[in-house]
């Protein structure tokens, strides 16, 4: 069963959250993402992804009768409304044209049934593109990344392999001075290119797969 995602308005305060996930639990259901953030009016508002909702009209029901609560909506999941997604880090000139490949070919398989969205954020400089790497595994649906820069090695280098050995990620580099492109799944030298190989590479509707290249450097 696909993930159901509901908002809660609920009044900022002591307990409202450990209330409202132990009343999920007693549903036996499954909370697979959460995001929270405080609202003006000392309100905060919740967003959770669930699974195994077999019964969620009575959980919704439920939820809107604790007190601390005002407000429970229904909503897709963050999937099925944005899907995969591309993460663009690096120098401001090359992020762009990348972004544009990406953005492109994007369009191409989301007209056809793909849900593909792409983020950018042109960084300088080692600490600031490391840590921008090591907080990847903090963001939903990160299924690429494309590192567009003129020289990244070290840290970089260093924050990629220790992320990608963690989690199911696809790296794409431009060609450059660094170690990174030693690491990468694919190095492409024309930034644009980069941005639609990373589309291909992570589309359902795309016959493109980086582990059967017999080269990994284009």
């Amino acid at each position: 069963m696909p993930n159901i995602a509901i908002s809660i308005k609920a009044v900022e305060k002591k307990g409202v959250l450990d209330e409202i996930t132990n009343l999920i639990s007693s549903y036996d259901v499954n909370i697979s993402y959460t995001h929270l953030f405080i609202e003006k009016n000392n309100l905060g508002s919740i967003n959770l992804e669930l699974e195994n909702t077999d019964n969620l009209d009575s959980l919704i029901n439920d939820i809107k009768s604790l007190k601390s609560v005002q407000n429970v909506e229904k909503h897709g999941s963050l999937n099925e409304i944005y899907g995969k997604r591309i993460i663009i880090f690096g120098g401001g000139a090359q992020v762009s044209q990348v972004a544009m490949g990406a953005i492109t070919e994007a369009d191409r398989h989301n007209i056809r049934g793909e849900r593909i969205s792409v983020d950018t954020i042109p960084l300088v400089g080692e600490e600031e593109i490391s840590e921008a790497v090591e907080a990847l595994y903090r963001l939903p649906r990160v299924n690429a990344l494309v590192l567009a820069g003129s020289l990244m090695g070290g840290k970089i280098t260093e924050a990629v392999a220790n992320v990608k050995s963690e989690h199911d990620l696809t790296v794409i580099s431009l060609n450059m001075p660094g170690g990174i492109t030693e690491i990468a799944d694919l190095v492409v030298t024309d930034p644009i290119q980069a941005g639609v190989m990373a589309v291909m590479a992570i589309a359902d509707t795309a016959a493109f797969e980086i582990d059967k290249l017999k080269i990994k450097k284009f």
